[in-house]
């Protein structure tokens, strides 16, 4: 199997992506290549302390291995211990305005002997709720997956929503959006287009909700806020999310993988927001299941 035309686009995302980025903060994002002792590397492209971005990363990898980490063969026993290469672009962006949500994006190809997979999505995560910018974001990700069936976007909307929960708190960590894996039917091209359309669309469905939110005045309160709920956003990555554990169970560049990580968090004891405030909005208007791409 060629699998140059995989790593190809995905450089060419991570480059498109990093260009947009670049325009929206008027500042360049630095570069950190780095190699990898058991096989490949990656480039990852980051901005810290900037006037949109308090943090974004947008990173690049391709690895391999001589036996595939547990997070990738628990669902696949019969790979245990197999050799592997993966590859893929993951990004977050952490803006500094309270009314800027947060977003990831994750599109990746893993393959083991005569197995391979795709998978990714792309997910968003509010701090002040704007059912405007989440009907956007979640119409974005179904017009990227309407041409791969009429169902798909349910299914991968629904499979977000399952994912992207903090169980030991019983709420989601945002708003959602798409989520897939083990993308392997009916074949693939098919597969590697529907993943192309996934990763295309990105830019559109999440830079026009920072260019009506970038200039919203905001003070202490909504930052406090913010910092609260970045704390769920660790919590998720530290405790459930697959591509971390994959990372770090693959020795892949600890700076990239905790890259994700937002740069100025809190946690506070048992806090509720005060009822009827914007704060509690959140929870009883945004953090619960809806369609909103309907």
């Amino acid at each position: 199997m060629d699998l140059r035309p995989v790593r190809d686009y995905f450089t060419a995302l991570q480059a498109r992506i990093v260009a947009a980025l670049e325009t929206l903060e008027g500042a360049p994002f630095a570069a950190d290549r780095w190699e990898r002792a058991e096989g490949g590397g990656g480039n990852t492209c980051y901005l810290e302390e900037g006037g949109l971005f308090e943090r974004a990363g947008v990173a690049f990898s391709h690895v391999s291995g001589s036996k595939l980490p547990p997070s990738a063969s628990a669902t696949r026993p019969q790979l245990a211990g197999r050799r592997y290469e993966a590859m893929g672009l993951s990004l977050v962006l952490h803006p500094r305005n309270p009314y800027c949500p947060s977003v990831h994006l994750n599109v990746r190809f893993i393959s083991s002997g005569s197995a391979w997979w795709f998978g990714g999505g792309m997910d968003l995560t509010p701090y002040y709720g704007f059912e405007e910018d989440a009907r956007h974001f979640h119409a974005t990700c179904k017009r990227a997956l309407e041409p791969f069936g009429a169902d798909r976007h349910a299914r991968y909307k629904r499979w977000c929503d399952e994912y992207f929960f903090l169980k030991h708190r019983d709420e989601p960590r945002g708003v959602g959006g798409i989520f897939f894996d083990d993308l392997a039917e009916p074949d693939f091209d098919s597969c590697f287009a529907l993943l192309r359309s996934v990763g295309d669309h990105f830019i559109t469905a999440y830079t026009p909700i920072l260019e009506r939110r970038r200039a919203t005045p905001f003070g202490e309160r909504e930052r406090a806020f913010q910092a609260y709920r970045r704390g769920r956003y660790v919590e998720f990555n530290l405790v459930y999310d697959r591509g971390t554990l994959f990372g770090l169970q693959s020795r892949g560049r600890t700076e990239s993988i905790l890259m994700s990580l937002p740069p100025r968090v809190e946690w506070r004891y048992d806090w509720k927001p005060a009822p009827g405030s914007p704060e509690e909005k959140l929870y009883t208007d945004f953090l619960v299941p809806r369609d909103w791409a309907d």
